[in-house]
C-alpha cells in the first residue's frame, strides 16, 4: 500500500519542533499577519471561568467556601499549557462590566455591557495590590511572553443597566422603546447610525473601548455581531485602530448564511461589505458542518468560502467556525469522531483553526445545576440560566474540561502539524475529489509536487464504503498516513476504504501533486 511510517515520524518530529522566533523582553504584535497567513490557532476562553477554582467540584463557584471565580491573575498559569496544546492566539471573550438588572443567570451575561471604557471587576483578583487595569496587563504580557496573541471581544449591544443610564445612545422603536434585539432580552441595541451619518456617541463608546484594548496591549478585537452596524461605523473605528497600531486585527462575526438583522429596527451589514470596510476576516459558514448530509456540500462550501475572499483590496481570511461558544458542544451533537473530524478540518482546510475552551478535552457543557433555582445571585435573575450544551457565560462556574485524553492527543497533534501543512494550504490547490458514497467528502491540497488528502464521513451512525478518486495515483506513489483508524487500500486512481462513523482519514502523497 505504500504507507511510510518513518516518514510520518520525520514530519511529526519537524512539527514538534518548530518553533516560532519572539522575544520575551519587546512584544511585536504580528497579528494580523499571521492570521491572514491561516497560521493562526486560536483559542476562545472566558476568563470568568478559565482560572475558576471549584475546590469541591459542584460546577458553582462557592465564595462562602472560600472557592474564586476565573480572573486575569489566575488564568497565567494555565498559559503555558495553551501553548503546550499548539495555540498560539486567545480569542478573550467579553472583559467589560456586565449589567445586573434584567439579567440572564447569577453573574450576568459577558455580553451585556455596562460599560466600554472599564474592566469587568469580576475578573479581578483580590490576593494583590495591583489595580484591575494592570491585572489586565500583566495577563496580556505574560500571554505574549509565551508567544500567545490575544484577541478582545468587543461586544455587539448595551445592557438594560447602560440603557437606563444613557438612553439616547440606543435604537427606539415607533412607540418610541428601545429594541430588544432577537431574544437577547437582557440587552438593548445602539443606535450606530446609517452609512451616510454615524452617530458620534455610540462612535466615541467603541473608540474608547479601541483605546482601552490598545492600551492594556492587546493584538487585535473581535466584533460581536458586526452586521448590526453601518459598514461606515466600522471602517472609521478599524482606521483609528490602525493608526495606533497597523497590526491590529479585525475580526468580523458575521457569515453568508446570516441574511436578515436581529431586530426589524437593526441595520444589516452583510459580510462582504464588512471586509471591505477593512475587517481582516470573518466566521464564514463552517458551522453549518453539522447539518451537511453530503461530502459535496462540505468541498462546494470551501470553494464559495475561498471565492469570496478574493477581490478586495487586501487579503482576508476566515476562521474555522465550526464550534464556537454559539455551537453546542461537538459531542453532543455526533460523540467524539466529530471533534476529531473537526481537528483535522481546521488543520488542513484554508482557514485559521479555532476552539473553545474545554472543546480540546471533550467538555459537552452540561452543568447539573443549570436552569434551576440558584442557591445566590449577583444580579436581579434567581436562576442559573444557561443555553444546554454550551459553555456557560451567565455565571460563576467551573472551568471548562472533561477528561478526554485521547482527543486531547489529537488535538495537540493535529495544531502542531498544521504549521508543516500551512505553505501548502496557502500555496496549493484545493482539489475536490470524488468519492462513490455521497457521504463521504473527499479533498486533495497539493503543491509543489505533494499533496494532502482528506477523506471523511460524514454518517455518524454506520459505515461508510466509499472509492476515492485520486487522477494518477498508483500502487507504486508514497503514501504516508498522517491519521487512519481504517486503512486505506491503494489502487490505480483512488483509494478503496471503509470509513467508521464520522471516521476521518488524512494522508499525505509524497511523489504526487493531484490536480
Amino acid at each position: 500500500m505504500g504507507l511510510k511510517n518513518k516518514i510520518f515520524t520525520a514530519v511529526i518530529l519537524t512539527a514538534l519542533t518548530a518553533q516560532c522566533a519572539f522575544s520575551a523582553d519587546v512584544w511585536v504584535n504580528d497579528l494580523r499577519r499571521i492570521f491572514l497567513n491561516n497560521s493562526a490557532v486560536i483559542y476562545e476562553i472566558n476568563l470568568r471561568t478559565f482560572g475558576a477554582q471549584d475546590i469541591n467540584k459542584n460546577g458553582i463557584i462557592d465564595f462562602d467556601e472560600g472557592e474564586e471565580n476565573g480572573t486575569f491573575l489566575n488564568a497565567i498559569p494555565k498559559l503555558d499549557e495553551l501553548r503546550q496544546k499548539g495555540i498560539n492566539t486567545l480569542h478573550v471573550l467579553p472583559i467589560t462590566p456586565v449589567g445586573k438588572t434584567k439579567a440572564l443567570g447569577t453573574a450576568g451575561s459577558l455580553y451585556a455591557a455596562l460599560s466600554f471604557n472599564s474592566l469587568n471587576p469580576q475578573l479581578g483578583s483580590k490576593d494583590t495590590a495591583l489595580s484591575l487595569k494592570s491585572q489586565a496587563i500583566k495577563f496580556i504580557d505574560e500571554a505574549h511572553k509565551r508567544n500567545l496573541r490575544v484577541i478582545i471581544d468587543l461586544p455587539s449591544c448595551g445592557s438594560y443597566d447602560l440603557y437606563m443610564q444613557r438612553p439616547e445612545l440606543f435604537l427606539k422603536d415607533k412607540t418610541g422603546q428601545s429594541v430588544v434585539p432577537a431574544d437577547w432580552t437582557d440587552v438593548r441595541l445602539f443606535d450606530a447610525g446609517s452609512e451616510i451619518a454615524v452617530n458620534n456617541d455610540v462612535y466615541t463608546l467603541y473608540k474608547e473601548f479601541v483605546d482601552m484594548a490598545v492600551n492594556i496591549g492587546a493584538d487585535g478585537i473581535r466584533a460581536d455581531v458586526a452586521t448590526n452596524k453601518p459598514a461606515k461605523f466600522w471602517k472609521d473605528l478599524i482606521d483609528y485602530s490602525r493608526m495606533k497600531d497597523p497590526q491590529f486585527l479585525w475580526l468580523a462575526e458575521a457569515s453568508e448564511s446570516w441574511t436578515e438583522p436581529v431586530s426589524a429596527n437593526a441595520v444589516f451589514t452583510p459580510y462582504n461589505k464588512l471586509l471591505e470596510a477593512g475587517f481582516d476576516g470573518y466566521y464564514g459558514s463552517y458551522f453549518n458542518l453539522k447539518n451537511f448530509k453530503t461530502g459535496k456540500e462540505l468541498t462546494n462550501l470551501v470553494q464559495t468560502t475561498r471565492a469570496n475572499l478574493n477581490g478586495y483590496s487586501s487579503p482576508k481570511a476566515v476562521i474555522g467556525s465550526f464550534t464556537t461558544h454559539d455551537e453546542m458542544s461537538p459531542v453532543l451533537l455526533n460523540g467524539t469522531k466529530f471533534s476529531e473530524m473537526i481537528i483535522w478540518l481546521n488543520a488542513t482546510l484554508p482557514v485559521n483553526s479555532y476552539f473553545v475552551d474545554g472543546f480540546d478535552t471533550g467538555d459537552n457543557y452540561i452543568y447539573l445545576w443549570a436552569n434551576k433555582e440558584a442557591f445566590r445571585t449577583f444580579t436581579d435573575d434567581d436562576y442559573y440560566f444557561v443555553h444546554r450544551g454550551k459553555i456557560d457565560i451567565f455565571n460563576f462556574s467551573r472551568a471548562p474540561g472533561a477528561k478526554n485524553d485521547e482527543l486531547l492527543k489529537t488535538f495537540i497533534v493535529a495544531n502542531r502539524m498544521k504549521r508543516g501543512f500551512v505553505t501548502m494550504i496557502n500555496n496549493g490547490k484545493f482539489v475536490p475529489l470524488k468519492s462513490s458514497n455521497p457521504a463521504v467528502f473527499a479533498y486533495a491540497i497539493s503543491y509543489n509536487g505533494k499533496s494532502i488528502i482528506v477523506m471523511g464521513n460524514l454518517n455518524f451512525r454506520q459505515n461508510s464504503d466509499t472509492i476515492v478518486s485520486v487522477p494518477k495515483l498508483t500502487a507504486d506513489n508514497m503514501v504516508l498516513p498522517i491519521k487512519i483508524d481504517s486503512v486505506p487500500v491503494t489502487q490505480r486512481g483512488g483509494f478503496k476504504v471503509l470509513l467508521k462513523p464520522g471516521e476521518t482519514i488524512v494522508l499525505a502523497l509524497d511523489d504526487l501533486e493531484v490536480k
